[in-house]
């Protein structure tokens, strides 16, 4: 076997340790009774800066100026990391991204966004060392409100050590940190003989710098994860799903510095032309939108057959589709050039003002909204996204039954986006705001294609129930997509993104009718 390099270090007290790399530890079931201590950046995840954590931090829960000073602070951060002090760099940086935001929210982020980011950046030997152990320590010089999220519900971490934050009695970060600091060199160290159960236990330490070597010494095993680069870990490798599937924000990139200029810089010029687009509902004739959308840079395919209107004395058409965007039944009264109307429930008044076709408001009362639906279908035709939330990634949630007893005609629609910059939807947000978003994407791509209409005998009036009817749909519209069928629904998605079962109060409901 190939020797790997050995890393050498002088730590406290003027011992040398001496480190070989990652690939070198064994990993195994023989680890599930030991205690693994990992670093984060450049150890457990492949980057080794923490700025666009940070940026995310300041953007999504604070603000578009925040993010900007941010951003023109970054080449002082960079430069006091590097050459000053590193703690010093770091605590610049949380100054800034924190100070003056509720923790509150500051949670909400790192669960619902950063974790995502997160795990699209797992590093694979720290992966497969560290998942081998029974218990897993994670010490890092982030801030624990930020990372513990992550750490605890993606990688099974049992306990997470870093940098604390002060607050307010009311709740608000003040950019300032509780003693020790930043948890950098000896200061991790300390910090674990003096807070975790582990000290001098651990059988194994992963690091990546020298400010790593203190920490690593306390173990009884140490390993270097080299700057060599790999691919990252894939997420359906990872142990706990929900967290992947389900996230917000409005970036979809990860905003390091390059990232983070474009997309700043491009932000006024592309809410410019998000308000044309979105407005162009009102003042464009449904036939000529998709000419407009053409010149304006919105990409939109069309496949499969596009039904005719029902005639009269047929029964109407109900077109069910997967939901990615608000966008999803405007996107089909354009590929029909018809005005459809669409079921929505907790729209904004701005949405439903500058919507090009009709809505039809959900009440959450079963029988009412059967009744307000059968009437429309009455008429011609209804669009429906049973899923009830959307959903950003390759999965569809459970589909709600109740369409499946409205009609016979049950057209499946199948839709796909690709947004470059910006997503087009949010749990915890302003939804006011999340058209806007989706349209200030500089060439956004929309891809509708209609299914072959389900036949009669496979829908409830050929003898199968609602449930039946449901499933086979989901699991038809997965086929196409490729996407994965869950169990997951509009509640598991707002319990976990905002803390709530994303129901609308009844007396807000009223008030959007």
């Amino acid at each position: 076997m190939e020797v790997k390099e050995v890393k050498e270090a002088v730590v406290r007290g003027g011992t040398t340790a001496r480190f070989a790399e990652v690939s070198e530890c064994s990993a195994g079931e023989h680890r599930r009774g030991e205690t693994v201590v990992a670093d984060l950046d450049g150890t457990l995840i492949r980057g080794r800066s923490s700025f666009p954590y940070f940026f995310l931090v300041a953007f999504e829960a604070g603000s578009y100026v925040r993010a900007l000073l941010l951003l023109v602070m970054a080449p002082v951060i960079w430069v006091l990391y590097n050459f000053v002090d590193e703690a010093s760099g770091i605590q610049l940086m949380i100054f800034l991204s924190f100070a003056g935001l509720k923790m509150s929210d500051i949670e909400g982020v790192s669960r619902a966004v950063l974790t995502k980011f997160y795990a699209d950046d797992v590093h694979p030997e720290s992966w497969r060392v560290f998942s081998s152990f029974g218990r897993r320590v994670v010490i890092t010089a982030n801030p624990r409100v930020m990372v513990e999220p992550f750490l605890k519900d993606v990688l099974g971490a049992d306990e997470v050590l870093g940098t604390e934050i002060e607050v307010t009695a009311r709740g608000t970060a003040t950019g300032f940190l509780k003693k020790p600091g930043v948890l950098v060199g000896t200061h991790k160290a300390d910090s674990l003989r003096r807070r975790s159960r582990v000290a001098g236990q651990a059988s194994v330490g992963l690091g990546d710098r020298v400010t790593d070597y203190p920490f690593m010494s306390l173990c009884k095993e140490g390993y270097v994860v080299p700057k060599t680069k790999v691919p990252a870990v894939k997420k359906q490798d990872l142990p706990k799903q929900q967290l992947l599937i389900f996230h917000d924000g409005r970036l979809v990139q990860l905003p390091t510095p390059g990232n983070a200029l474009i997309v700043l810089a491009w932000m006024p010029i592309g809410l410019m032309l998000s308000i044309i687009r979105v407005t162009s509902g009102v003042w464009v004739p449904l036939r000529y939108m998709p000419l407009f959308y053409k010149l304006s840079g919105i990409k939109l395919i069309i496949k499969g057959s596009v039904p005719p209107k029902p005639k009269d004395g047929q029964p109407g058409i109900l077109y069910v589709c997967n939901h990615r965007t608000l966008l999803d039944p405007v996107l089909i009264s354009l590929a029909l050039c018809r005005p459809v109307p669409a079921v929505t429930y907790s729209i904004s008044k701005v949405s439903e003002a500058l919507s090009p076709m009709p809505t039809i408001a959900l009440r959450r009362d079963r029988e009412k909204d059967s009744a307000n639906m059968r009437k429309q279908l009455e008429k011609g035709e209804l669009t429906l996204c049973p899923e009830g939330t959307t959903c950003r990634e390759p999965f569809l949630l459970r589909f709600s039954a109740l369409f499946a007893e409205l009609s016979s005609r049950i057209v499946p629609v199948a839709i796909t986006t690709k947004m470059a910059m910006f997503h087009g939807t949010t749990a915890r947000g302003n939804k006011a705001m999340d058209p806007f978003f989706a349209y200030m994407n500089p060439r956004p791509v929309y891809e509708i294609q209609f299914l072959q209409e389900i036949p009669v005998e496979l829908t409830c009036v050929g003898g199968k129930s609602s449930i039946e009817v449901a499933n086979y749909t989901q699991r038809l519209l997965a086929g196409v997509l490729g996407y994965e069928c869950t169990d997951f629904t509009r509640k598991d998605k707002y319990r976990l993104l905002a803390g709530n079962d994303g129901i609308v109060p009844v007396k807000e409901t009223k008030k959007s009718e």
